[in-house]
């Protein structure tokens, strides 16, 4: 059934809700901005139709404050709420809230997150359809013990992750049991603060990996489609800064293998939206199952390149419920594209995030270019 989405109200801030703005207004659809404290002169506020504040800076009375952002989306008359990535954008119990005050969440359904975002569940799901997975635990550990036996069982080194997130966020390389239950410790604080969720599990940690991920659109009428790979091999603190598709390190047959798998992990989950089937290899060019991204990824732009696709556009269309704008033969590749995000860190203090002053900027520009 197709539902008329007239305003959104995008629940994220900077780059990625601009972003965002900028396809709504090419479909004549009204946005409403939200903010914290430390967002009062945030550029997406003034791209807005409206804005409205949120609460103090710190995100968990801000940005993660589900009683304030539905209340703003009832009294500006929101249809929708658009997620972003990060904050509520892969917390499954949000969407039921937006449901439950009858507004549209542009993203998948509570159920396919709960399947497919949820990296322990996402992996079993991988294991039932035969795709390849880094050795680890399905679960989170329960406790330090049975993090200590993991360890023991796959070997040294061990990644931790965090289950209900990405970004980075609670993840952490143990190369030694007696670093094990310190890491654990921090790694379940984090995740706990960043996703309200502090289940971390265990895998083993890939050396001189490459990481390779699909990126996926449904309909709720069953169709998927694949976009093709982009590999975000080159990261800094677990955060991807260089992003490009098509990938170099892999052949056409182990691209068709990972596009085929990424869209059956879809398919059998249920799943609707834009979402991202994420893989890594290692050094003998072994593929292997990693996590799914329930949610729109800062380095979509690499495929809208290549494809002609608006990523965000499709994800309007199908909470709309609409179907996919192309099928898979309709989808061609041009071109080769890449991202590059660019970090302000202080030299003097350990690169630690610092913006400064910027007192110049000058953009590149001509053909080929998007600065977001």
């Amino acid at each position: 059934m197709k539902k008329i989405i007239r305003k959104i109200l995008i629940a994220n801030r900077g780059e990625i809700a601009v972003r965002v703005m900028r396809t709504c207004r090419t479909m004549g659809i009204a946005t409403v901005a939200v903010y914290s404290d430390w967002d009062k002169r945030s550029p997406h506020l003034r791209i807005a139709g409206e804005s409205h504040y949120l609460g103090p800076s710190p995100a968990r009375e801000s940005y993660l404050n589900v009683d304030k952002i539905l209340e703003i989306a009832r009294t500006s008359g929101a249809d929708a709420i658009h997620p972003c990535y990060g904050f509520l954008s892969e917390n499954p119990s949000f969407v039921e809230r937006v449901e439950k005050e009858g507004l549209i969440f542009i993203g998948p359904s509570a159920a396919a997150i709960r399947k497919l975002g949820d990296k322990t569940s996402a992996k079993e799901i991988a294991r039932t359809l035969g795709v390849p997975v880094v050795p680890g635990t399905v679960k989170a550990p329960s406790s330090p013990e049975e993090a200590r036996s993991v360890g023991k069982s796959i070997g040294y080194p061990v990644l931790l992750k965090a289950a209900a997130g990405g970004g980075g966020k609670g993840m952490r390389i143990v190369r030694e049991e007696k670093d094990l239950a310190g890491a654990l410790s921090l790694s379940m604080s984090e995740a706990k603060s960043s996703f309200s969720d502090g289940r971390v599990y265990m895998e083993k940690y890939i050396e001189d990996p490459r990481h390779i991920e699909v990126q996926v659109i449904a309909d709720a009428h069953g169709a998927v489609v694949h976009l093709g790979e982009r590999e975000c091999s080159i990261q800094r603190r677990y955060q991807k800064i260089i992003e490009e598709s098509p990938s170099e390190a892999i052949d056409e047959k182990l691209r068709r293998s990972l596009a085929e798998s990424a869209v059956r992990l879809a398919g059998y989950a249920g799943y609707t939206g834009a979402g991202t089937v994420e893989f890594i290899l290692d050094r003998e060019g072994n593929a292997y199952f990693m996590e799914v991204n329930t949610r729109l990824q800062v380095e979509h732009p690499v495929t809208e390149w290549r494809t002609g696709i608006d990523i965000v556009r499709e994800q309007i269309r199908i909470a709309a419920g609409e179907r996919l704008s192309r099928t898979q033969p309709e989808i061609t590749f041009s071109g080769h594209a890449i991202e590059c995000r660019i970090y302000a860190e202080d030299s003097a203090n350990g690169f630690l995030p610092y913006t400064g002053r910027i007192e110049h900027i000058a953009h590149p520009a001509g053909p080929g270019v998007r600065i977001d």
